[in-house]
């Protein structure tokens, strides 16, 4: 397959991965069919679990809370988000997305692919709450995540989800 090929997948037969700090995720793309321009995913977040660590990056991003409830940590503040909550996040715009509520939430998250990502990761002192704030500002992906579980474990099987 070339990557200029067209191709259909249904979220229940997408790769899904789970790690044990941030949450579970379904990707529309594989090893062989990466999207160039773009990522996007679904994620399933469990009350208190972030999506990631609190960063910002030269890329805009967008989510949509497809159900559940979460909590987004933007500028150092914390929102609360409920089912079809759109937020646009303009580029460098230090962010963390958090589940919250009764149960889980899932969350399209969608993000630009630039070639210098202008990655940076702040002290956040909303996201230290939730375990997602690095203890000195950084800009070293595998220092921000140095203290958390390696990788996606593709071994664990999480979709479908038991609502």
């Amino acid at each position: 397959m070339s990557d200029r090929d067209w191709y259909v997948v249904n979220l229940g037969e997408a790769q899904a991965f789970r790690h044990p700090e941030f949450g579970s995720a379904v990707v529309f793309e594989s090893d062989e069919q990466r999207f160039e321009q773009f990522g996007i995913n679904v994620r399933w977040l469990e009350p208190g679990l972030p999506a990631s660590m609190y960063h910002s990056e030269a890329a805009q991003e967008a989510y949509l809370v497809l159900w559940g409830e979460a909590t987004l940590i933007v500028e150092d503040t914390e929102r609360p988000l409920r089912a079809w909550d759109f937020v646009h996040l303009p580029p460098d715009t230090p962010h963390a997305l958090v589940g919250a509520g009764e149960g889980p939430c899932a969350v399209v998250m969608v993000g630009t692919r630039l070639a210098d990502a202008g990655l940076h990761f702040p002290v956040s002192e909303a996201a230290a709450r939730y375990g997602a704030s690095v203890a000195e500002a950084t800009s070293d992906r595998a220092e921000a995540y140095a203290n958390k579980a390696s990788g996606l474990d593709p071994r664990e099987p999480f979709w479908p989800p038991e609502a």
